[in-house]
Formats: C-alpha cells, sequence, structure tokens
C-alpha cells in the first residue's frame, strides 16, 4: 500500500524497472541482493526519497540514491529518473559491459561441427 509519504520497496524497484515483475523484486530483496541504506531489509519497506540503495543483479551491481517515488511503472525512459547513480558504480559496471563485449565469444563454433561426409564416418566408425 501506498503512504503519502512512502512507498513498498519491491514495488519501486519493479517501478524503477530493476526487475520485471514484483516478484523477482520480492525474492531479489528476500535474498539478500537488495541493501536499504546498508542493511537488509523485507519487501514491505518503506522508502523515502534520498534514501540509499544497493541493488546487485547477475554480475552487476549498482549503488544509487533514491530521488522520486512512483506509484506505477513508467517507460524507461521516466523510471532511469527515479534514482541518481553514484559515478563510482555507473564507471565499475561501464568497465564490467566493456570486459564482456572484449572476451571471446562461445567456446563452439559453426564451423568446428563435423559436415555430413564426417558424421556418416563417424557413425560408421562408432558401429563397427
Amino acid at each position: 500500500m501506498e503512504t503519502a509519504n512512502g512507498q513498498r520497496l519491491d514495488k519501486w524497484l519493479w517501478a524503477a524497472r530493476f526487475f520485471k515483475t514484483r516478484r523477482l523484486a520480492t525474492e531479489a530483496i528476500t535474498g539478500g541482493k537488495v541493501h536499504l541504506n546498508g542493511q537488509r531489509s523485507k519487501p514491505g519497506k518503506e522508502i523515502r526519497v534520498g534514501h540509499q540503495l544497493s541493488i546487485s543483479k547477475g554480475v552487476y551491481s549498482w549503488d544509487i540514491t533514491i530521488s522520486r517515488l512512483s506509484k506505477q511503472r513508467r517507460p524507461a525512459s521516466e523510471a532511469a529518473l527515479l534514482y541518481n547513480e553514484s559515478p563510482e558504480s555507473h564507471a565499475r559496471r561501464q568497465a564490467q559491459i566493456t570486459q564482456e563485449k572484449t572476451q571471446e565469444g562461445p567456446l563452439f563454433h559453426p564451423e568446428d561441427r563435423p559436415n555430413k561426409k564426417q558424421r556418416r564416418q563417424i557413425h560408421r566408425f562408432k558401429r563397427g
């Protein structure tokens, strides 16, 4: 339930588009992936403008300050206005993204697959 002064943490995370559903937001909060003002909290915890959040999702993490509250989920361009990310957090995430892009692709390459003739030879060899 929305109050005049605050909003539920799980609902805000969903509205700010950190999680696709409120259920995923709730699971992340109860799993210790979201910290409010440096401490673990519950999904129904009331948040206010100025609160600090640390969010871990996969290999990425955000350190943000809540700047606005929203009652509903809006487009991503509007959702980005609900918080301010620290410069260190933004730089860390960008470094992770560029590192992932420079890493080699998958270990399996399509050209490494045997062609039809080679597959027949493999089958003949296995049969004896």
